[in-house]
């Protein structure tokens, strides 16, 4: 029989949020317990860090501008409604079954193939899950719990209540400092902060003060380890229930969070905060125990459907352009991908209706808006990994900059993206 695959989502949860990533400033020993079983992947982006395209790419493979997303509320193209997860494992013989937080169009797990489990309320998704495994549970299984928090994070900046209930916060004194990128870094795109201005329920940071900024770091870092323990408690059932040697665990998160960094909350932006995402896989028998990927990239997008497929035995729609993980977790030395892309549309209070896309590179990271002054960065990840000194601005790396413009113009020729008319030819054609 093929092997059981649980899916766990949180929501806003960015890459470095975990203390098996080496963060002192949280515990987080369900998601530490996963990574000891199998390969963590340090460098995962997110296609696109917002909630409703992000869980649309993960449920399809494939980036949201192919699938139809424009606006809030799209529905997914006719053409893949039929090519998403759910219906794919249970064409495949599995029960096919969804418990959380939904956030793509329609909101109900039936219009994306699953049995619904439990409603968005994360007090009772991880009992839901459990009562499934204890009661209801047909084999083999692929199962999505996902998860809302940290997503709380964005109720704690307004001041307005949290919908799972309150969190213990911390005195000043304990609160974790503010990050070294704090700053806003010289020429930074002139749409992110205009975007800032508009919607200052949205992104109430511009009028933190350094202490609130401290306070939203911990805070944040709370809500992470009250999800923690949520997955704790299913994955800890899911072995008593002798179940974990023949499940295949996958954990990622839709997107990241600004936590600070560059004085931004919230989503949203192309930052590594907002745009890297934690993923973990787990593999039936702890394949791969312990390892770390550092250098690799992955989409959660556009990866995470082939590999469930692969470890499924099943055949993976042949058009999809993500891949499998499982030759790494596997320990296999095969070549990967040297670039990676994202998108961004629309941001949240922004009437202009700015697009912004990304080229990540192994070493560099390119991002591009569709207007305004210094609308194109690039950074250099190994010697600035917390993105201050923009060098688009600099003549030295002209040449980098032009290869960066020219992947991206290439991409979008390729995958028919809107953005291509917005993107920056290469100074020498």
């Amino acid at each position: 029989m093929p092997p059981n695959v649980l899916l766990i989502v949180t929501d806003q949860q960015f890459a470095g949020a975990m203390s098996c990533a080496g963060n002192p400033y949280l515990h987080t020993p369900a998601m530490d317990a996963l990574a000891a079983r199998g390969t963590r992947f340090d460098q995962t982006y997110c296609a696109h860090p917002i909630c409703i395209p992000a869980r649309e790419s993960l449920l399809t493979g494939r980036m949201p501008f192919q699938i139809g997303y424009r606006e809030w509320g799209d529905p997914i193209d006719e053409r893949y409604r039929d090519r998403q997860l759910g219906p794919l494992f249970r064409e495949a013989g599995y029960d096919a079954v969804y418990g959380g937080k939904v956030h793509a169009p329609g909101g109900d797990p039936a219009e994306h193939g699953f049995r619904g489990l439990c409603p968005h309320d994360d007090d009772r998704l991880a009992d839901a899950c459990i009562d499934y495994l204890e009661r209801g549970r047909r084999e083999p299984f692929c199962m999505v719990a996902s998860f809302d928090n940290p997503h709380n994070i964005c109720e704690w900046a307004r001041n307005q209540r949290l919908p799972w209930g309150p969190i213990a916060e911390r005195p000043l004194a304990d609160c974790p400092p503010l990050p070294a990128n704090f700053g806003v870094p010289p020429f930074e795109p002139q749409p992110i902060r205009r975007i800032q201005a508009n919607a200052p329920m949205v992104y109430p940071g511009a009028d933190f003060t350094p202490e609130d900024w401290r306070r939203y770091r911990s805070a944040y870092y709370r809500l992470v380890e009250k999800v923690d323990a949520e997955i704790g408690r299913l994955l800890e059932r899911l072995a008593e229930l002798g179940l974990r040697e023949r499940t295949l665990v996958v954990f990622t998160s839709d997107h990241g969070d600004g936590h600070g960094a560059h004085q931004w909350n919230q989503k949203s932006l192309l930052y590594e905060e907002t745009a890297r995402v934690p993923m973990i896989v787990s593999p039936p028998g702890g394949v791969g125990a312990g390892r770390v990927e550092a250098a690799r990239l992955v989409s959660n997008g556009l990866d995470v459907l082939p590999t469930l497929c692969d470890y499924a035995g099943m055949a993976a729609p042949d058009d999809l352009p993500g891949r499998s993980l499982r030759p790494l977790c596997e320990g296999a030395d095969i070549a990967w991908r040297d670039e990676l892309f994202a998108e961004a549309r629309p941001f949240q209070g922004d009437p202009g209706r700015t697009l912004a896309r990304m080229a990540r590179t192994r070493r560099y990271k390119y991002v591009v808006f569709s207007w305004g002054k210094h609308r194109e960065q690039l950074f250099d990840l190994r010697a600035d990994p917390g993105e201050m000194s923009n060098l688009a601005v600099s003549s030295a790396h002209a040449d980098v900059l032009d290869e960066h413009r020219r992947r991206l113009r290439d991409w979008c020729a390729r995958t028919g993206d809107e953005f291509l008319p917005h993107a920056v030819p290469p100074a020498g054609g």
